[in-house]
């Protein structure tokens, strides 16, 4: 099956537009395929703001989510995969979802827990 992440994030996104409110993204910057601002990064994250205002070509793929803003007045072409999200939320009330590390990464299921073995009674005259 293909991961549920990407799908999460473009649903909350749109929730969140839908909601008037503005979107920003939670990105792992160390992650070597990021295209990011490096001026903007702090403690080896950045958030971006993605509100449609803001940003210009958006494309939330599966692999990766793309945008062109402008950083410092400069422009810049921002890619980050699917895979260096942390967190999608709305700025004016933090409501969204914070992924976990592996969310996404192979996407198999826990492993199931055995049942604990039956206790072993016996008569005592």
């Amino acid at each position: 099956m293909t991961s549920l992440k990407p799908y999460l994030i473009r649903s909350i996104y749109e929730w969140i537009i839908d909601n008037n409110l503005t979107p920003h993204l939670l990105v792992d910057a160390e992650n070597s395929d990021a295209i990011l601002p490096q001026e903007f990064i702090e403690d080896g994250k950045i958030v971006l703001n993605i509100r449609p205002e803001a940003i210009q070509g958006l494309s939330l793929g599966n692999e990766d989510i793309q945008f062109n803003a402008r950083f410092g007045g400069k422009p810049m072409h921002i890619v980050t995969p699917i895979a260096a999200v942390m967190a999608i939320y709305a700025k004016e009330n933090g409501k969204g979802m914070i992924f976990d590390s592996e969310d996404g990464e192979g996407d198999e299921p826990p492993p199931e827990k055995k049942p604990p073995n039956k206790p072993n009674l016996r008569v005592v005259k």
